[in-house]
C-alpha cells in the first residue's frame, strides 16, 4: 500500500508526482473524475421517496419529517430536533434562539465554512474570530481563554469586548471535517463567562467526543444534510436542543410561527418558513438506517489513505483525535513547509489526473465581507489553511 520511493528511471518523484501516486493506489479501480464526496443511495431512499409522491406528502408536513427527527434525537441524546431548509438557517435560528441579537459580536472560527459566520451576520451580529489548533482544526480554547482576560469585561447584560463595546453573545465552535472539537475546557470558558455556546455540527454526524456523540455537547447544536454530506437530504439542516421547551419553539419559528388549527391561520408573533419537507426527510430517514455502514466505510478509507501516504515525505493524513471518534467526513492531508503557491500546483495535478481534491476554506477573515470584524491573533488558522488538502472521501470509493 505504499508508493515507490524512486521512480522507474531512478530518479525520485516529486511532491506532485508522489501524491497522486498515493491516491490511485488506494483508488485503484475508481475510473473517471473521483469527485469530493458525491452521495450514494443504496438503500430505502427510492422506496421512500416515491412514497412521498404516491401519497402527494411532498411538502413541509408528513410522516417522514418528524421520523427523521425521532432519527436524529435518538442517535446523538437530544431532547428535541427541528429539522429545517438549510444547515445555514439552522445556526441563524439556534443563536436567535440563544438571545443573539442586532449589534452584538460572536465568537466564531476564522477556520471554517462561510455558512457559520454568515449565519451570524444575517443576524445583524458581527462574527469575532478566534484561532484553531492543529489537533482537531478546531477552536483553541487556551487561546480563547487568554484572550478574553485580555479583551472582555462582565457586565450585567454579560461579557462586553472592551475594544469595541459590544456584547459577545456566544461561543460557535465548529467540528472541522468531523473531527470533534475539544469542547470540555471551551464549555467551562464559556460558564465562567456566562457565554452561551452553540455546537456546529454541521460536518460531524456520527462523530463522537469522549463517548458522547457530536450534536449533544452543548445546549444547542446544529447538523448539514448539504448534498456533499454522509447524510443528505438534497439540502437542508437540523437544530438540536436539550430542552424540549427550546425544541418546540425552534419548530414554531421554522413553521412560520403558526399556532395549531384545524382551518385558521393565526400566526402569534414573526416566524420563518425554514421547515424541511417531507421529501427531503425521506431521503434523510433512508440514510440514517444506514449511517452505522457508511461510518465503518469512511474509517476504512482514512485508514488506507494513512497507509498510502505513510512514506510521502511532507505529507501526513490527519488523524482523529486522542479524545474522540471522527467521521472522517473529509479526510486531510496536511503539507509541511508549503505555501499557497505549491499547494495550488498540486492541486492541479491531482485535477488533471482525476482526482477531484480540495483545497480548505478560505479564512473567513481574508473574505472582504468580514476583513474589518474584529479578531484575535490568528497564526495558527494562517499556518494551517495553506497546508489543508481534502482527498477523495465518499463511503462507497472502496466499494
Amino acid at each position: 500500500m505504499t508508493r515507490p520511493a524512486t521512480s522507474s528511471d531512478g530518479v525520485a518523484p516529486s511532491l506532485n508526482e508522489a501524491f497522486v501516486g498515493a491516491l490511485r493506489t488506494v483508488l485503484p479501480q475508481v475510473t473517471g473524475p473521483v469527485q469530493l464526496h458525491d452521495p450514494h443511495f443504496a438503500g430505502n431512499e427510492w422506496a421512500y421517496v416515491k412514497e412521498c409522491l404516491d401519497t402527494g406528502w411532498v411538502s413541509y408536513n408528513g410522516a417522514f419529517v418528524s421520523r427523521f427527527e425521532t432519527m436524529l434525537t435518538d442517535l446523538t441524546g437530544a431532547g428535541s430536533c427541528a429539522a429545517v431548509s438549510s444547515g445555514t438557517v439552522a445556526i441563524e435560528m439556534a443563536l436567535r434562539v440563544a438571545g443573539v441579537e442586532a449589534g452584538d459580536e460572536v465568537l466564531s472560527p476564522t477556520l471554517t465554512f462561510v455558512a457559520t459566520n454568515n449565519a451570524i451576520a444575517h443576524l445583524g451580529a458581527t462574527p469575532h474570530f478566534v484561532d484553531s489548533e492543529a489537533t482537531s482544526l478546531g477552536v483553541d480554547a487556551a487561546k480563547l481563554g487568554d484572550y478574553l482576560g485580555d479583551i472582555a469585561e462582565m457586565t450585567d447584560r454579560g461579557p462586553r469586548n472592551r475594544l469595541t463595546g459590544r456584547r459577545l453573545a456566544a461561543l460557535l465552535p465548529m467540528h472541522c471535517f468531523g473531527h470533534p472539537v475539544d469542547m470540555d475546557p471551551l464549555l467551562e470558558i464559556a460558564a465562567r463567562w456566562r457565554i452561551p455556546v452553540i455546537e456546529d455540527a454541521a460536518e460531524a454526524i456520527g462523530s463522537s467526543y469522549k463517548g458522547r456523540p457530536c450534536g449533544s455537547l452543548a445546549p444547542i447544536a446544529c447538523l448539514s444534510f448539504n448534498g456533499n454530506k454522509i447524510v443528505t437530504t438534497g439540502g437542508g439542516g437540523a437544530i438540536l436542543a436539550r430542552d424540549p421547551e427550546v425544541g418546540r419553539r425552534l419548530r414554531h419559528l421554522t413553521s412560520t410561527a403558526k399556532t395549531a388549527h384545524p382551518f385558521e391561520f393565526i400566526h402569534d408573533e414573526v416566524g420563518w418558513n425554514y421547515r424541511m419537507p417531507n421529501i427531503n426527510a425521506a431521503l434523510g430517514c433512508a440514510m440514517l438506517e444506514a449511517l452505522p455502514q457508511r461510518l465503518a466505510a469512511k474509517r476504512a478509507l482514512q485508514h488506507r489513505y494513512g497507509q498510502a501516504f505513510a512514506d510521502l515525505n511532507r505529507v501526513s493524513i490527519l488523524k482523529e483525535p486522542a479524545y474522540a471518534q471522527s467521521n472522517f467526513w473529509l479526510v486531510a492531508a496536511v503539507l509541511e513547509d508549503c505555501d499557497l503557491a505549491e499547494r495550488d500546483a498540486l492541486l492541479k495535478a491531482t485535477h488533471a489526473a482525476g482526482f477531484m481534491c480540495r483545497a480548505a476554506w478560505r479564512l473567513s477573515h481574508h473574505l472582504p465581507m468580514y476583513q474589518s470584524a474584529p479578531r484575535m491573533p490568528l497564526e495558527a488558522a494562517e499556518n494551517l489553511q495553506p497546508r489543508l488538502v481534502n482527498l477523495p472521501s465518499a463511503p462507497q470509493l472502496l466499494a
